[in-house]
Parts: structure tokens; sequence; C-alpha cells
């Protein structure tokens, strides 16, 4: 079965399709490929899209993070492994491409700082 008739089963399936931008072939495949890493590995926890609240209320929007701290550090500890002093934040880690596409995600994310200009 092919990879995109699978991951739009599985957006279908757990009822996030309404709050994720749609995957189109426009944007980097970078980015798309983030993008499917969010949805699988970290939805369950954080809001991944540009307006959801998160399902864990403790766990920080993806895209609140760049208002926080510039999302390019991540990369390194997304390919090391994060870890959390948060007891529900499983420790993990990523190849070296799935946090370039990771980061790349994140910063396609327009922040709520922008969202919120007149």
């Amino acid at each position: 079965m092919r990879t995109d008739v699978v991951l739009a089963t599985l957006v279908l399936a757990t009822g996030l399709a309404p709050v994720l931008p749609a995957w189109s072939q426009d944007r980097p495949p970078s980015i798309q490929r983030g993008e499917r890493l969010a949805l699988t590995r970290c939805a369950s926890c954080h809001a991944i899209g540009p307006a959801e609240d998160s399902p864990l209320p403790a766990a920080p929007p993806f895209r609140e993070l760049g208002e926080r701290y510039p999302v390019r550090h991540l990369e390194e500890a997304l390919a090391e492994g994060i870890v959390t002093a948060h007891p529900a934040m499983p420790s993990f880690a990523f190849t070296a491409e799935e946090a370039a596409d990771m980061v790349a995600y994140l910063e396609s994310l327009p922040t709520a700082r922008v969202r919120r200009r007149p």
C-alpha cells in the first residue's frame, strides 16, 4: 500500500483531518515529511497544526515553540534524543534526516504571535 494512502487513512481515522493543513505537492518534501513525523509521533500530545489545542494541555502546541526559542536549535536535540523532566514525555531520537525534516515543518508553522497581528 502506498505511504500517502496509509497516512491519509490514519489522518481520517484519528479525526485530525480538519485541523491539519492539506498535504500539497507545492510544499517542499522536507516539510511534508516533517508533518507526517509530527502526526505519527507527536500529535497524541501536542497540537501540531496552526490552530488546534494540544490533546495534553501541558504539551505546548508546536506553533508556539518558535516563540520560545529558535526551532532550528532543536535539530541536534531531536537527533540525539530528547529527554525532558516531564514524566509523560517519552524519550526518543530521530535520524539526522528526520530531525531536519521535523525542524523544516516546525519552521513552516505560523506562530501564535504572527496569527494575532491585525
